[in-house]
């Protein structure tokens, strides 16, 4: 007998953010909720690097923000549990990955299981790790894309909540491709957090469903 479907919800969703860098897909995030697009609350933005210029946009948009320096800890699982930590502090419906370079230690991802969100630029399961776009280059693909998907201690790795995707030009350099990437990360990552956040997703057998349905189409092909 199947499940009844999950009733949607009306109530904004606190999230947390975490980035390391310039916070584009959190600038993408900003700019949906302030357009009533998107029901999340970001109630706190916390960057490994003091430097990031999405700490900038986080001030911009009066959201608090903190920084917790990986550097600052003799072992991985010392800054996981910092981390934890701060962000406990916050009581998140959500984490969100958007950007953090850092690999979490299985300790920290478990803690918030079904509710830690990443995005990796390459369509999973090909090319986890770093320098995605020159490998989808030199390999001759067709296609690369983003993918969004719950974290589990595997990195980049757990089930794909949705992926897009773009051709690759004959033309193209790896920074070129980045910058076509980031606009589907900006326009899948927030619709991504909006389901979770109206209590639509759910997991079964390591597969994400929409309000339980199998059919949700995870796969999204762009011109861009």
């Amino acid at each position: 007998m199947p499940k009844p479907a999950p009733q949607p919800t009306t109530k904004l969703a606190r999230a947390v953010v975490l980035i390391s860098g310039g916070g584009s897909n959190l600038q993408a995030f900003i700019d949906q909720i302030d357009a009533g697009e998107l029901p999340l609350d970001i109630s706190l933005v916390v960057s490994n690097n003091g430097d990031a210029f999405g700490l900038d946009r986080a001030k911009q948009a009066g959201i608090e923000s903190c920084v917790v320096d990986h550097r600052n800890y003799s072992s991985r699982s010392d800054f996981d549990a910092a981390l934890i930590e701060r962000i406990d502090a916050s009581q998140p419906d959500i984490v969100i990955l958007a950007g953090f370079m850092r690999i979490l230690t299985a300790d920290f991802v478990n803690h918030y299981e079904n509710r830690l969100v990443n995005i990796h630029p390459s369509l999973l399961p090909k090319y986890p790790g770093t320098n995605t776009h020159q490998r989808a280059i030199d390999a001759k693909d067709q296609w690369h894309g983003a993918s969004i998907h719950f974290v589990v201690p595997e990195v980049d790795a757990g089930p794909i909540i949705l992926q897009g995707r773009l051709p690759i030009n004959s033309g193209d350099t790896s920074e070129s491709l980045q910058q076509r990437i980031h606009k589907i990360e900006h326009k899948l990552y927030p619709l991504a957090l909006k389901w979770f956040a109206q209590g639509r997703l759910s997991i079964n057998l390591d597969k994400v469903l929409l309000d339980n349905e199998t059919s949700l189409e995870q796969l999204q092909t762009f011109d861009l």
